[in-house]
């Protein structure tokens, strides 16, 4: 069985937890209740180590967010080499906000990643869906990877 490395990062209150418990299936809970996250960047490169992926939650509706997530991009994609297929920035609408969702506008590299919007309480299959796209394509070039790798050694 493949396995793909999957980090799920981004400020603080950004929807993370939410949407990863809602993506694995792990819980029904919507609303906000705090983690404990890693906020120690001296513990990074050990969550880092061998990831495959790295999905950037924001909220589009707080402006230091928005600031933050060139810092997130360089950390988690650019310094480990990653490629920006590999990323996905979902930007997470709580419910209630009616966020207008054309109004974002990303600076470069920005710009080049997969932008996803989500809103679990909207239409919460959409988010699933643009996520197991984005993992298709995240186990597609693991498998790739690995076959490669698989061909250099016999050769």
């Amino acid at each position: 069985m493949l396995k793909a490395k999957i980090l799920f990062v981004g400020p603080s209150e950004s929807g993370k937890t939410v949407l990863a418990n809602f993506l694995t299936e792990s819980s029904d809970i919507t609303e906000y209740n705090p983690t404990q996250g890693v906020r120690f960047e001296s513990c990074w490169p050990a969550l880092m180590k061998d990831a495959h992926g790295v999905v950037i939650v924001f909220n589009a509706d707080m402006p230091s967010h928005l600031k933050e997530l060139e810092m997130w991009y360089s950390c988690f994609v650019q310094q480990q080499l990653l490629q920006d297929t590999q990323c996905l920035l979902i930007a997470h609408h709580k419910p209630g906000s009616g966020s207008d969702r054309g109004s974002l506008s990303l600076s470069p590299p920005l710009n080049r990643l997969r932008l996803v919007h989500s809103n679990l309480e909207d239409d919460p299959e959409e988010i699933r869906l643009e996520f197991i796209k984005y993992l298709k394509s995240v186990v597609s070039s693991v498998s790739e990877s690995r076959d490669r790798e698989e061909m250099s050694i016999m050769t």
